[in-house]
């Protein structure tokens, strides 16, 4: 099996989606956290496989549900698990807080982040998520 230190530039690719894919949440940046995905993109949570389409996310999405009293999220740890030419899986631990700082809550989850061909040419965007996250 490849080894992630075999594949640099694709492992700073998919850093790079996670740092984009966290400041556009936290921007509610919805265009933006749009473009840190590879459509369609599936996420595994609370018991439910979720398949995400180009539009499904809303700048309401943001306060409702799980996120009703978030404010922003930091990623806690990103550990390389897997690489290769066109796919990182990428072990994760991020915390959810309130505007006053407290914690809602810590959640570990696995990112898939894979480089597809797009209209614009090679997108390394997110496939899966499977997160114990609400």
């Amino acid at each position: 099996m490849p080894r992630p230190e075999e594949f640099p530039e694709q492992v700073a690719a998919a850093q790079k989606v996670l740092d984009d894919f966290m400041t556009a949440f936290n921007g509610r940046d919805v265009a933006a956290f749009e473009a840190t995905f590879n459509f369609p993109s599936v996420r595994l949570a609370s018991g439910r496989l979720v398949t995400l389409n180009k539009g499904d996310m809303t700048p309401e999405r943001f306060n409702e549900g799980a996120l009703a009293e978030w404010d922003h999220s930091a990623w806690d740890r990103r550990e390389v698990i897997h690489a290769g030419p066109d796919k990182v899986h990428i072990d994760t631990r991020f915390t959810r807080y309130r505007k006053d700082g407290s914690v809602i809550g810590g959640f570990d989850s696995v990112y898939v982040i894979t480089r597809e061909d797009g209209p614009d040419g090679p997108h390394w965007g997110v496939k899966i998520r499977s997160s114990y996250a609400p």
